[in-house]
């Protein structure tokens, strides 16, 4: 019992009243700094994808989707070595990285192996397509 006599139930209430903070809302650097300098990680990820996006608009594409690839492993690498990542965080931590990084080795995987002349050669992906494109 608290000082005033009631209980207070464990329970979570039927009406809510305030939101709990996000994990990401916290500070990536310590102390009274910008925006901007709270959120580097994430930032520096959406500035490598946005590079891509260009380099593959500009006609790269195998060299934009290497660098999309590679910028989503780096977030997965940032999500799990810093302790607080600003906005990069959207759910837990094991989660984050998981995504990021099978995301993120999946399009540098596509990038490898896309025509014309491949850079990495899959033995089975020929007769894999051959057999369901028919």
């Amino acid at each position: 019992m608290n000082g005033s006599g009631a209980a207070r139930s464990r329970r979570f209430p039927s009406v809510t009243r305030d939101t709990a903070r996000p994990e990401g809302s916290g500070r990536a650097v310590p102390g009274a700094v910008s925006t901007p300098a709270r959120q580097w990680p994430m930032l520096s990820v959406l500035a490598a994808t946005a590079v891509g996006l260009l380099t593959t608009a500009l006609g790269q594409a195998r060299v934009g989707c290497l660098v999309i690839g590679v910028a989503l492993i780096a977030a997965s690498a940032l999500r799990r070595v810093l302790p607080s990542v600003g906005m990069l965080a959207v759910r837990s931590r094991f989660t984050d990285m998981i995504t990021y990084g099978l995301l993120g080795v999946a399009i540098t995987l596509l990038a490898l192996v896309m025509e014309p002349r491949p850079w990495l050669e899959v033995p089975f992906l020929e007769s894999a397509v051959r057999f369901t494109v028919r």
